[in-house]
């Protein structure tokens, strides 16, 4: 067979278990500027100091003159062609800063289940994953850098870590023996650390719907090592109301459309249907989205009735300075399904929308206002209007001469046997433009204060 024939053969396997593939992005090469104290390579005629209580390996790629080097406890230099290292003088070099010596920053770092260190095989522009699935899942292909140095810690505490294979220094394991040996190998130990465990097994995702993650208990430790720069606490949500999709580790902004589907849905082509016609078009271009199978929440499951214990989470986010979009997508894919649900295999959708943003004006979709925002504000608004009517019609009425009220020391007498208080004039058809009589003193009743109203008539009045 061919390489054409290989590599077709390559992608039919691929799109038949539907393999994805997670990349591990940091390493411990001398070259990097980041694996340094100072952000930047030692220079000429410094003193290199490697922590003296780690193990690490560690590629070089250039040739480098220092004056010192404290090596580290245990590790190795891999030496790439032309590199080495040679003996200057301290400070030889005229953009050699004097001071301490150039630290290389801890190798123990970098953990398992931190998302930032992690890059998706099947990235396109338009899409992100919620921070759970950007850690490698269980039937995930991981691969690490066959061109750099790396160390990887792979716990404390998260247990075993589970996924499909693990290609390392030109191997892919796919049984656990193999990688078992591996691991405790010298070369093995230098690249992985920690008391969490390591596992492989052939299980990939065979189901056309997709697969979960497979995170629900390793999740504390993704979000614990996500927010550690951020004193293991989240940002708060620039607006009100924002959604927690599941699988994220802190609340956003945007909506969240969730699908109940049949045998016949098809997540891949479902998430290139949304790439092609919805986020290409311009009017969304602001947008990002996540397309995944979550497990369906309980008390989701009972209040619909549904009986499957999964659904697909659509998250949809904004990343520029409009807003909005994110509410009038979740809509527009609400309206798709409705007309073409079930050739698409979906059964039934919901969405769900966060509020305006903080300190900001409300708009369409996304910044309108939630539920109980919008009724309270209702309610405000129209006690308001009421207030402001009564207050203007007391003043015309006064200006009239037909409303007037008096001091409780100026008030007439009310008469014997005379009702207290006031008819209600719907109750009444008599004639709305006769004047009510003044009331007759009486003696023998106390002072009251009393206005005369114009609504009421004087057949009212003596009745």
């Amino acid at each position: 067979m061919g390489a054409p024939g290989r590599v077709l053969l390559w992608l039919q396997l691929c799109a038949l278990t539907r393999a994805a593939y997670k990349f591990w992005v940091p390493n411990t090469d001398f070259d990097a500027a980041a694996n340094w104290s100072q952000n930047r390579t030692p220079c000429a005629g410094a003193a290199v100091e490697f922590p003296a209580d780690k193990t690490v390996s560690v590629l070089v790629r250039e040739g480098h003159s220092v004056s010192d080097m404290l090596l580290p406890l245990d590790g190795e230099f891999v030496l790439a062609s032309g590199a080495g290292f040679s003996a200057l003088d301290t400070g030889s070099h005229p953009d050699c800063s004097p001071g301490g010596p150039a630290l290389f920053r801890d190798p123990d770092r970098f953990c398992w289940h931190d998302p930032r260190l992690w890059r998706s095989g099947d990235a396109a522009h338009g899409l992100f994953s919620v921070d759970a699935e950007r850690v490698p899942c269980s039937h995930d292909d991981v691969v690490f850098p066959s061109d750099a140095s790396f160390r990887v810690g792979l716990g404390p505490g998260a247990g075993t870590v589970r996924v499909r294979s693990v290609r390392a220094l030109g191997q892919t394991f796919t049984r656990d023996e193999d990688l078992a040996a591996f691991l405790a190998s010298r070369a093995g130990r230098l690249r992985f650390h920690g008391p969490g465990a390591l596992s492989v097994g052939p299980e990939a995702c065979a189901d056309q719907s997709g697969c979960v993650c497979g995170h629900a208990e390793a999740q504390p430790w993704i979000c614990a090592a996500l927010l550690q720069p951020l004193g293991g606490r989240c940002p708060q949500a620039a607006c009100r109301d924002p959604l927690r999709p599941e699988g994220q580790c802190c609340d956003l902004c945007g909506a969240i459309v969730s699908l109940t589907h049949g045998p016949a849905f098809d997540l891949q082509r479902y998430r290139a249907r949304l790439l092609h016609a919805f986020l290409a078009l311009p009017q969304y271009q602001g947008l990002q989205m996540a397309v995944s199978k979550v497990p369906r929440q309980p008390r989701l499951r009972e209040a619909s009735g549904a009986k499957a214990d999964t659904e697909i989470q659509v998250v949809l986010v904004e990343t520029g300075p409009e807003t909005g979009g994110a509410g009038r997508l979740a809509r527009a894919l609400l309206a798709d399904i409705a007309e073409h649900g079930e050739a698409l295999g979906v059964l039934s959708a919901t969405a769900r929308e966060s509020g305006a943003p903080v300190g900001g004006g409300s708009a369409a979709g996304l910044n309108a206002p939630g539920p109980r925002a919008g009724l309270a504000g209702g309610l405000a608004a129209a006690l308001l209007l009421l207030l402001l009517a009564l207050l203007a019609g007391a003043l015309l009425l006064r200006r009239a001469g037909r409303l007037r009220w008096r001091r409780r020391d100026e008030a007439d007498p009310a008469p014997a046997g005379a009702p207290l208080g006031f008819h209600n004039p719907v109750f009444y058809a008599a004639d709305p433009a006769e004047a009510l009589p003044a009331p007759q003193p009486d003696v023998g009743s106390s002072s009251r204060s009393y206005f005369v109203n114009p609504l009421f008539g004087e057949a009212e009045a003596e009745a």
